[in-house]
């Protein structure tokens, strides 16, 4: 478990660099916290540290947004927050994502909870004052 505390937005290079380090082999990253928190604008920046050009946004009516890293390195960015029912999850064909060993970045995971991997990495992010927050990763 690694916790890192920022006061600005403009630090969340090196959170990416951080959730980045502690992958260790894992491929499927869940990021975890409430509205506004900022969990694509840090998923964001762990595809810019992995080379990609491409504008990161929320997938939320698409559900899965692909991006392009450095080497032709596959990125999946993950927005279930409109499903409603974890059969959506399974019409995508979530599977063939989670275990491609391409990189999974998924907001709002406990909307799929059942389906998620046991040795999915989590980011954890609570809000503080202004633009302070506080990351945990496990």
């Amino acid at each position: 478990m690694k916790k890192i505390e920022i006061g600005s937005l403009s630090e969340l290079p090196e959170v990416a660099e951080a959730v980045l380090g502690e992958l260790h082999g894992r491929s499927v990253v869940l990021f975890r916290g409430p509205m506004g928190a900022g969990k694509t604008t840090l998923i964001g920046r762990v595809a810019a540290a992995l080379g990609a050009q491409d504008t990161v946004t929320s997938p939320t009516f698409a559900l899965v947004n692909q991006y392009e890293g450095a080497g032709g390195r596959r990125i999946y960015h993950f927005d279930f927050y409109r499903i409603n029912s974890v059969e959506e999850a399974l019409d995508l064909g979530y599977e063939e994502y989670f275990y491609s060993g391409d990189l999974c970045l998924v907001e709002w995971p406990e909307k799929i909870e059942p389906l998620l991997p046991d040795d999915a990495m989590t980011v954890s992010i609570a809000v503080g004052e202004d633009e302070e927050r506080s990351f945990v990763i496990e």
